[in-house]
Parts: C-alpha cells; structure tokens; sequence
C-alpha cells in the first residue's frame, strides 16, 4: 500500500497527513518536534501496514532535524517541495484562500500524489560537501558583518577622530584598527611622538616604512577639532567596534583556511577550482550549490533557474512579457554574479562576451547576469561530465557552433 505523505513544518509541530493512491484522507495528526514526536510518525506508519519504502513523504525544506530523522530511519522517498510550488497549488482545492497548516499538509500529500513524476527525488549530500556549504555560508555571513562594521566606524570616526581615516591601508587593515585601540582620541594621536609612531608600526609588523612619515603628517595635520563632549560620546564605540571588527577578521582568516582544507580533499573540487575568476571563495560556494547528486539537475536550464540568472518568460497570444526572476535561491544568484565579475580579468571569450551584451541590457547588473547565466551552463557541462574548464576548447566549440551574424 502506498501512502503520500504530506507534512507542514515549523519550529515547534509539525502537522502530518496520509493521503491514500485514491485522494482520501486515512490519517491527520499532529506531532511536537521532539524525538517522541518524531517515532509517532513511525508508528502511524506501522499501524496503516505501509512499508518505508511505500510512504512517499513531501515538505517544503531541507534544513530540519526532522528530514535528518526521516533518513536516519530509511524513508528514502522524500521530496523537497519548494514554497512557491505549495502556494501556486493553493486554489486547486478553493477558491477563498483560506488555509490552516492542515490544509497545507493535505496540499503537500495532493502534489505528491498528482505531480511526482515532475519532482526530484531529494538525496542528501555527502558529510564533505555539506560542511563546505555549512563553511561557506558562514564565511558569506562574517563578510555582511565585517562590511555592517567596517561602515559604522567609519561614520563614527568621521564624527569624532576622522585623522585615523588617513593612516595605513584601509578601513579592514589589523594595524589600523589596533592604532585606534591604541590611540583613541584625537587629543592621544596629537601628542603621538614620530618615535612611537615608527615603534608601534614595527610591533605589528609594517612593512613599508617609507609612508610613515607621510601618515605622521597627516595624524599631526589640521583636522576639524570635535567637542570634548563628542569624543567622550562616541569614543568606547569606536575601540567597541574596532575591536569587534579585528575578531571578525581573525575568524573569516580562520574560516577560510578551514574551506580550502575541505574543499582540497572533494572529489569535485578540480572542476570548480578551474573556473576562470572562482578563486578561493566562489570555487568552494559553486560546488556546495551544485551538490554531490547529477541527477538533481537533469539540464542546465534547471541549475539557471535555481541561481535566478535566467528570466521569466510570461507570453499568451500576442502578449510576451519576459521580466526579472524573483524566485530563486538568492546566495546562490550573489555567488554567480560575484563569479561572473571576477570572471572579466580571466577570460578573454568573457570579457568579449560581456562587453557584447551590455550595450542591450538595462544595467551592469543585468549584464553580469547574462553572462553568469552562460558560465552556469559551462559549469554543469562540466559538472555533468567531471572535466575541468579548457578555454582553449571551449572558444574552439564556440567557433564550431556560431553562427555568422547577417
């Protein structure tokens, strides 16, 4: 016998119903995420006499101790159905909208029953590509915290002690960083002996002390002088951030040694690695987004779709609409972009291609989709078939394959 069934998720419950092959209802419940909760859906299994492999199970993410639990228990087919499918299916059993979390589990159990053969069978991950996703989305996170930080003490700065601004290298520099630490206060910079200067730079290791002098001149130059008042305000802020900013720095460096560790020992990290412009960063978040499993992207078009590079085309009759895709995987579409950027100072076909395109597009941006949307289907070529990128052989299979322009 077999069952589909849907469930509908949330932090603390999770509401569960058996649909059978005919469309009727022969289970509703609802269970608390807790290991007991987990063992009633089992049972219920148990009593209706359906073997694991008979219940095909759908819900709307991948990211949950309970799809950990249903594996770990040899549920094997398990569907991962995206949100929008859920709610694009909502008005095939009404038409008010009304809906409760129940209904939505029924819906789930409906699509699973009626629209399989269109879904992917969800496969997990190997333990390695998943920490290189876990690594990678958290190098990503600490990136968004140290530009959030980086552009909140420089607007402090500029309020009370802007002198720091024109000393070493930039905002993110360790040894500016510490100098503010060190030097607080625009009252402690001006009375900065040049000895102590040079003696400080050397503690941490500067290596171009030709330009001391040049900064010394500018920490000892006029600068608009900020009310005591003002400096007391916002003088803990800065050595705050400063000194959050310097542990966000340590643990992104230690991350990222991390990720290039497990991203070495992929079998799969060859082909990514070879990516003109993919470095040590997008390399690493590519193959964590392509994942272990080829039969997760039948073709190119699906992994364009997912990143959102490609457009949405809407046409009815005369009508034809095409417009920006919305519903996509965000990080994954920041990954591609940022690719397809880096990608313009390493590839000639590239740079060409992307130069060709940007008088028709509405903006940079929208160029560099275009051209992501091209590198997406040169990765999953070579993903599909475990080679490594050749732009020799790929500008010989583009001049094979053009077509003369008239």
């Amino acid at each position: 016998m077999k069952v589909y069934t849907g469930i509908d998720w949330s932090e603390n419950k999770h509401d569960i119903v058996f649909m059978n092959q005919a469309g009727a209802s022969v289970g509703r419940f609802t269970i608390p995420h807790t290991p007991a909760g987990f063992l009633r859906l089992v049972s219920e299994c148990e009593a209706l006499g359906v073997e694991r492999a008979e219940c095909v199970i759908g819900l709307e993410t991948a990211h949950n101790l309970f799809i950990d639990f249903l594996w770990a228990q040899n549920y094997t087919q398990v569907y991962v159905i995206p949100p929008s499918v859920v709610k694009s299916n909502r008005g095939r059993h009404g038409s008010s909208g009304a809906r409760t979390d129940q209904s939505d589990a029924y819906l789930l159990a409906d699509i699973l029953r009626t629209d399989r053969n269109r879904l992917q069978l969800w496969h997990p991950d190997g333990l390695l590509t998943r920490q290189i996703r876990a690594k990678s989305s958290y190098i990503a996170h600490l990136t968004r915290n140290i530009v959030r930080t980086s552009n909140r003490l420089r607007a402090v700065l500029l309020r009370y002690h802007p002198a720091v601004l024109h000393v070493f290298s930039s905002m993110r520099a360790r040894i500016r960083l510490r100098f503010l630490c060190a030097y607080p206060t625009p009252q402690a910079t001006r009375e900065l002996t040049f000895a102590e200067f040079t003696t400080f730079a050397a503690q941490y290791g500067y290596k171009r002390p030709a330009k001391l002098r040049a900064y010394y001149a500018e920490l000892q130059g006029v600068h608009p002088t900020p009310a005591a008042e003002t400096v007391q305000i916002y003088q803990q802020e800065a050595v705050q951030l400063a000194t959050s900013l310097l542990g966000l720095l340590d643990t992104k460096y230690t991350a990222t040694r991390e990720l290039g560790h497990l991203f070495a020992q992929h079998p799969d990290a060859f082909i990514f690695e070879s990516l003109p412009g993919a470095g040590e960063l997008l390399a690493p978040g590519l193959l964590a987004k392509f994942g272990d499993d080829r039969r997760r992207f039948s073709q190119a078009a699906s992994v364009q779709a997912l990143a959102g590079t490609c457009p949405v085309t809407k046409s009815s009759g005369k009508r034809k609409v095409i417009h920006f895709r919305r519903a996509c995987d965000r990080e994954f579409r920041d990954l591609a972009q940022k690719w397809a950027v880096a990608s313009l100072s390493q590839s000639a076909w590239a740079n060409a291609y992307w130069h060709d395109v940007r008088p028709h597009c509405r903006s940079s941006s929208h160029a560099y989709r275009c051209l992501a949307n091209r590198w997406l289907a040169i990765a999953w070529k070579m993903w599909q078939t475990k080679t490594a990128y050749d732009e020799t052989y790929h500008m010989q299979q583009r001049a094979k394959h053009s077509r003369p322009r008239r």
